[in-house]
This record gives C-alpha cells, sequence and structure tokens, in this order.
C-alpha cells in the first residue's frame, strides 16, 4: 500500500524531461510526476520539493504544488460535488487540476433522490484503500461535535444557512456555517432535503443535547398572503393594534379602507385565524402576537 498517496510529502528530484520532473518521497520507491509548471523552483537532481501526491485520472502517480487540496488523509474539509453515477457514487471537487475523487455509493443513503446532486457540498477526508485507490471518506458524527460551536439563545427565530450532513428517520441533520449543528423534525419540513444540500431554515429552539431546533417551514406572516399580510401590517401600526372590521362589516366598506373584496378579505381574515395571530372579539380585529 501507497502510505504517501493523499497527503502532502516531501520528495527528491531524480530525473526529468521537457515537461515534467520526476520526484520520489523520502523512504517511498514510487515515483511522481511534477508538472514543471507547478514547481515553486527549478528543480536540479537531489533538490528537494514539496507538495500533495495522488493518481491522477489518467492513472499517472503526480505530485502538485499549486492545486493542494485542503481536503487529504485525515484532514477534514468541504468538497463540491460536480457529478453522479448511480452505478459508483458521487464525484467531489477538491481542487486538484486533473481528478475528483468518489465517494462510494456504500456510503451514500439507500434512496438514491437523496443522494447528493452537482453544486452540494460534502464535509468530507481521504483514504485510500490496499489497492491505492483513493476514495471520500465523509466525516462522522464525532468529526462533527468536535469541530461544532455551543448554541446561542440570542438565535432564536433567526434565519441560519446550513448544510445536510446525515439523513435519519427521525429527522435531518445539519451543520450551519457559523458550525452549529442543526435538527430538522420531519414535521417542520415538506419534503426531505438530500445529503449534502445546502438549506435556508429557522431556529425554532434550543436542544437539550447542544443543537438547534430548526425549521424549514416560513413564519405564519410569510405563508399566508398579500391581503393577510396587508392586514397584519395595519394591525401592527394600530395603536392599539385593532381594527374595527370583521367578516360582519360592508362589503363597500371593506372596499374602501382595504381595496379588497369581501371575499378576498374574508379569506385573508381566515388565514391569521389560522396561524394563530388574530382574533375576532367584540365586533373588532384584535392581533394576538407580534413576530420577532
Amino acid at each position: 500500500m501507497n502510505s504517501a498517496l493523499g497527503k502532502v510529502v516531501s520528495a527528491v528530484m531524480i530525473d526529468e524531461n521537457d515537461q515534467d520532473y520526476f520526484v520520489q518521497p523520502d523512504r517511498n520507491g514510487q515515483t511522481y510526476r511534477l508538472p514543471k509548471a507547478e514547481s515553486p523552483q527549478q528543480l536540479h537532481i537531489g533538490g528537494q520539493v514539496q507538495g500533495f501526491v495522488y493518481e491522477n485520472e489518467d492513472h499517472q502517480l503526480q505530485m502538485t504544488c499549486q492545486h493542494i487540496p485542503t481536503v487529504q488523509v485525515d484532514h477534514y474539509d468541504y468538497g463540491t460535488v460536480v457529478s453522479v453515477r448511480r452505478d459508483l457514487g458521487v464525484f467531489v471537487d477538491i481542487g486538484l487540476p486533473n481528478k475528483d475523487i468518489v465517494v462510494s455509493l456504500d456510503d451514500l443513503p439507500e434512496l438514491k433522490h437523496l443522494w447528493p446532486q452537482p453544486g452540494d457540498r460534502l464535509l468530507m477526508a481521504l483514504r485510500v484503500d490496499d489497492k491505492d485507490r483513493i476514495w471520500g471518506q465523509l466525516a462522522d458524527d464525532q468529526i462533527y461535535q468536535t469541530i461544532s460551536n455551543a448554541p446561542s439563545k440570542r438565535a432564536m427565530n433567526r434565519d441560519v444557512m446550513a448544510t445536510v450532513y446525515r439523513l435519519k428517520l427521525n429527522g435531518t441533520h445539519v451543520l450551519t456555517d457559523d458550525y452549529q449543528l442543526g435538527f430538522i423534525h420531519p414535521s417542520e419540513r415538506d419534503q426531505e432535503p438530500r445529503l449534502g444540500q445546502r438549506v435556508k431554515a429557522r431556529v425554532i429552539g434550543l436542544s437539550s443535547h447542544g443543537s438547534l431546533n430548526l425549521s424549514l417551514k416560513p413564519r405564519a406572516y410569510q405563508a399566508i398572503g398579500e391581503d393577510a399580510a396587508m392586514i397584519l401590517t395595519m394591525l401592527k401600526h394600530d395603536l392599539n393594534q385593532r381594527l374595527p372590521y370583521t367578516d360582519k362589516t360592508d362589503p363597500q366598506v371593506i372596499r374602501q379602507v382595504f381595496g379588497i373584496s369581501k371575499g378576498q378579505f374574508k379569506r385573508a381574515v381566515g388565514h391569521l385565524l389560522k396561524a394563530g395571530l388574530v382574533e375576532e372579539t367584540n365586533g373588532q380585529l384584535l392581533l394576538l402576537k407580534k413576530e420577532e
């Protein structure tokens, strides 16, 4: 097994041609091609150089000094999915000029519609098998626990961007851009996000396990429609947060005040009532709570 693959190593130049230097890592008999355009300096026989070594897409052993990826053996970082092969897995760009790294289908969800798609990102390191093939190794729960930050109460009701890293029957696990762990219960999403997908979520609580409880569903005022939002705005701007209009109000008055029909008004108020934002009492529409 080639123990140098997927790592940054020091090597000695042993030969060259017009385009390449040929280098060998210390205490390793393998020879790697180093394109002269990527060498940090002109090399002579016996000269030392340091770079990342891998097998390129043409199955040639290569060193690079200019495109050293942050994803390496035992080094985790995000890579971007560039393509999908249903019989193999997903190909991930980690910054190499002529090599994408495969994350095996064995490490992906059983349901293929939940596989990462091009543009999604995966937190991963590299592993080398006994045939010297380089694979992507997804970060496990221990890695996420290690790199995560403690949640703050100030995050309540805020929007966060997060990346899906684990799909379980009890819900979706994510890591926010601020490196806080998050959890999305199935009741707080309309459909299950795929692995590696970036989602915009809302903080709805703090878990006793040290993570954020998140929702992918819109806030009530974001889901109630334009007419209801207009009525809600008028309620918020009223000094007493009351309006003397209900579903009993004359249609002409509704049209004059709100610029909508009586039917539109009743539907809008119905949405607000269902969302628990207002109530009708004593011939008035009353604001029950304010959105933060």
